[in-house]
């Protein structure tokens, strides 16, 4: 089937007061150069070449599922996330809103938040958000309220995470269809998807199993992966399905690169017109935009400090692990980076709490202080390393 970018729409002008989170225009001298390849405010396809965000949006309103990816810890990720949901709803409002945060047994906690019969504080404790997903509601809370101001169903496709550790460790042929949560076989995945995923763990521990070869944990970790896309794109289908609505999906971008995880699957459960949209930060390698990497992105502008109380990070991001959790990358210049973290690295405790999952790592990083050490262990090459993480004092 041909992309939504290619097909035309003989819909009504509207008027897009939502289209944009920042004009291109007003950027102080000293971010010019850093404003890299797609200027705040534009609308550019996989090349970087800007385009004109009306026709592109009224394109969009069309696809079966259009995902947006996000880094999680980005509040300016959510913005636009929002933005470009309520402006797809402007010309679409048939419209389902998927979220990878949740699992799928708290869906029954989504259809009564959609129905208005819970608070804020009270969804968040019946979703044991902290303990579930662990980033910042307050990230999240707008796009939720969005979606319940216009009465539009909200999705879980997530499934537990220690269906995607035990299909790491053990692989997915071991564990009983009963105990699968309704997920069936993926697809294979594509070559690039290998090669991207085996690069992750090119630094993972060498010393994981005595028994097994390392192509042996690079196969389960692949697995997994595929296995956590394939729950996600299952009900994104699902739901396209059942009720002929558009599901625009709030999910990692790592989930959507290049087509080559949720919209893979998707492809298989014959939605090949998926639409994958991405925002794009302006330090961002302009060497992306491949063409291929996304159907459009959406410049974003250089981070203030000033804009916003500075939320502690440690500058990683995080992999599924069959022990602990996987570092799969580090930022440069990084409190984690200044710590020596590594790619590949597993963190097994921090501050004296044992870390099982990424909420247990958010939770303990949000309580650190400005100026303050975060000590870590970790496991490499076989052994635990014992590592500081120092957080910047505030500034003033």
């Amino acid at each position: 089937m041909p992309s939504p970018l290619a097909r035309p729409f003989l819909l009504a002008p509207l008027v897009f007061a939502a289209l944009t989170l920042a004009a291109a225009s007003g950027v102080r001298a000293e971010d010019a150069a850093r404003i890299g390849c797609v200027p705040p405010g534009v609308w550019a396809d996989g090349t970087g070449t800007a385009v004109e965000p009306a026709p592109l949006l009224r394109r969009l309103a069309e696809a079966p599922a259009v995902l947006l990816g996000e880094q999680h810890d980005k509040a300016d990720h959510h913005r636009w996330q929002l933005h470009t949901l309520a402006a797809l709803h402007a010309l679409n409002p048939d419209l389902a809103v998927g979220m990878e945060m949740l699992p799928r047994r708290l869906q029954p906690v989504l259809d009564r938040w959609v129905a208005g019969e819970l608070t804020e504080g009270e969804f968040l404790r019946e979703t044991d958000w902290r303990t579930v997903w662990g980033f910042d509601p307050a990230f999240y809370l707008p796009i939720l309220q969005f979606a319940r101001l216009h009465r539009l169903p909200v999705v879980a496709l997530n499934v537990e995470r220690s269906l995607i550790s035990r299909t790491a460790r053990n692989g997915w042929a071991a564990i009983p269809e009963a105990e699968r949560e309704g997920v069936g076989d993926p697809a294979a995945p594509t070559e690039t998807y290998r090669k991207r995923l085996s690069e992750t763990l090119a630094a993972h521990d060498r010393s994981e199993s005595k028994a097994a070869a390392p192509t042996d944990a690079a196969r389960r970790f692949i697995e997994a992966q595929s296995v956590w896309d394939r729950a996600m794109a299952e009900k994104i289908a699902e739901t396209r399905r059942t009720t002929g609505r558009a599901v625009v999906a709030i999910l990692g971008q790592g989930h959507t690169l290049y087509r080559d995880g949720v919209p893979h699957q998707l492809a298989d459960l014959g939605i090949a017109d998926a639409a994958v949209l991405l925002p794009w930060d302006a330090d961002r390698d302009c060497g992306e935009l491949d063409g291929r990497i996304a159907d459009a992105v959406f410049g974003l502008g250089p981070a203030r400090e000033d804009a916003e109380p500075q939320r502690p990070r440690l500058g990683v991001q995080l992999a599924p692990g069959p022990d602990g959790i996987t570092v799969g990358s580090v930022s440069d210049g990084s409190v984690a980076a200044a710590a020596g973290l590594r790619t590949g690295d597993r963190i097994l405790i921090a501050a004296g709490s044992p870390v099982r999952a990424p909420a247990d790592l958010v939770a303990v990083i949000r309580r650190q202080a400005p100026g303050t050490w975060l000590p870590l262990t970790i496991r490499r090459d076989g052994a635990e390393r014992e590592l500081v993480a120092k957080f910047p004092a505030e500034k003033r």
